[in-house]
Order: C-alpha cells, then structure tokens, then sequence
C-alpha cells in the first residue's frame, strides 16, 4: 500500500469516526429544535434554542394555574419521628414522575448530604436519606423550619401560588437557594457566574401561571449552560416575575408524561458529567393534570 492509499485510509477511516461520534452525542440528546405546544390543557411546552453567546437549549413549561384540572405536588416525607432529620428518600426526577403519578416535574431545592467525586464514589443514591436545604411542604406535611433564610413558593389548597406566607396555613412549599427576580425587577449581583445547568420556578404577577425552566449545560456544541444572572433574564423573558433558583448542575432535569409518548426526560441531564443520566435529588415539583 502506498502512501497516497494509506492518507487516503486514514483520512476515510477518520471521518466515519468522526460522523458517528457526532450522530452519536447528539441522538442522544433532545433535538436543537425549537418548538412551542400545548401538551395538556392549560400547559404549554416550549424549547428554545440560542447561539449568543455560546449554545444553549432551553425548557420551558407554563402552567395556568386558575385551571380546576391542575395540582401541584411537592414530594411528601418519606419518614417521621426517629430518622427525620433526613426525612426524605432521594429519587430521581423521572422516578419521582413515575412514583406519584405527575405529568410534568422538575427537581426541587439544594439537599444535603451529597457530594460527586466519580462515577464509584457519589451520594445519595437512589432510596439513600437526604434532606432538602430550605423548608418545604406537601399537603401540610412539612419538613425542615418555615421562615429561614431561603426563598420559599407557597401554594394553597386551590392551586393559588405566592412567595408570600399564607395566612391561613400552609399548604405545600417549596424553597430555593436565591432570589433571581423581585416583583418585576431582576436582582442585582447575583452571585454565580460560572456557566452551568439551572433550574427556576417563578410566578407571573398574578400568581395565575407557574413558570418553570430548566437550561441543559455542560454538552459542548450543544447548551454550554447560563449563568445565575442569565437564568433570571430568561425568567423575565417568559413572564416571571417573581421567581427563585432551585438546584442546578447534574440535578437540573425536566420531566414530561407526554400524551401519546409517555414518560419523557425532556431535557439533557449530565450527572457525573454523563449525559443522559439523572441524579437523585431531595425533592421535587410536580404538575398533577386531572
């Protein structure tokens, strides 16, 4: 074989390498494609796609909460008394989707324990005790203290949503680890500038609609990610305008039961730095459709 034939090989053999890779990394993935539906009355689905300043794929769902067929859900304790200082057994969003019969979740609030040196050395697995870092409630069971320093959504029996504390009990809840937007006005400073995977929840100025994203990051050519301070334009941009940072990086995950396709992770989860895969988490925030 000569030297022509043999550049020839390898410039061949290096581009089928190259071809599946890409076909490969990105099959994988929810497709750049921006789309915009209404998968169930009073939900809306969008996909958003940008190139500046870098790639990024957003997720975006909005709920019409005035709607009598929709029920928030926060995951409920899984333990009391003795043990409840980790009351909470973790799971992964989509397990959590499954396990309560929700049509449309994202992850919940920062937990603890947890750390993530490598794929043989992480915590929590699935089932392993964790507890969520702010207060939250599910159907009145509540866990941790209410009025800490974490921003907490607070949602009543008939599905109206609000940041401030009911007067009359409190329902369910669910915190965060910052404000990103303040009665219309996007915070100042917001600390975080590395570029990640995020997830929010924020309300419009009715509390009528719940708004939540969640931004794929971490997969270059695909969605590097946002950081805190552009996660809180995009919540301005789809209507929030109140609105917290719940937990990112590998825990950032949106789940949808899609009509007529079943139980779908819709984004590009990348725990462990695996695309594809999701990490159990503390708590979660899930949409009922009845």
């Amino acid at each position: 074989m000569n030297l022509r034939k043999i550049c020839l090989w390898l410039m061949g053999t290096g581009l089928v390498c190259a071809t599946t890779f890409i076909v490969v990394y990105y099959a994988t993935r929810p497709a750049r494609v921006e789309m915009h539906e209404g998968i169930y009355p009073c939900i809306i689905y969008y996909r958003r796609t940008h190139s500046l300043p870098r790639p990024l794929v957003v997720h975006i769902v909005s709920v019409d909460l005035t709607c009598d067929n929709i029920e928030v859900l926060i995951t409920p304790p899984d333990r009391k008394g003795r043990g409840a200082d980790l009351p909470l057994n973790a799971r992964t969003t989509s397990q959590f989707a499954r396990e309560f019969g929700v049509q449309v979740a994202i992850n919940g609030d920062g937990f603890t324990p947890w750390w993530s040196n490598s794929p043989w050395d992480y915590y929590p697995h699935t089932g392993d005790p964790v507890k969520p870092n702010g207060f939250s409630a599910s159907a009145q069971k509540q866990i941790g203290n209410e009025g800490g320093k974490f921003p907490t959504l607070y949602i009543n029996r008939r599905g109206a949503a609000s940041f401030k504390k009911p007067p009359r009990g409190i329902y369910s809840a669910i915190s965060g680890s910052t404000w990103l937007i303040k009665n219309g006005v996007v915070e100042e400073n917001l600390v975080g500038a590395e570029v990640a995977p995020r997830t929010a929840v924020g309300i419009d100025g009715s509390g009528n609609h719940l708004i939540l994203i969640v931004v794929d990051g971490r997969q270059p050519f695909y969605s590097d990610g946002a950081t805190i301070a552009e996660l809180a334009e995009l919540m301005a941009l789809y209507g929030g305008e109140n609105a917290i940072l719940l937990d990112g990086g590998g825990s950032s995950t949106m789940v949808i039961d899609w009509p007529g396709k079943g139980l779908q992770v819709i984004n590009s989860p990348i725990d462990l730095y695996l695309p594809g895969r999701e990490r159990p988490v503390a708590n979660h925030l899930g949409i009922i459709v009845r």
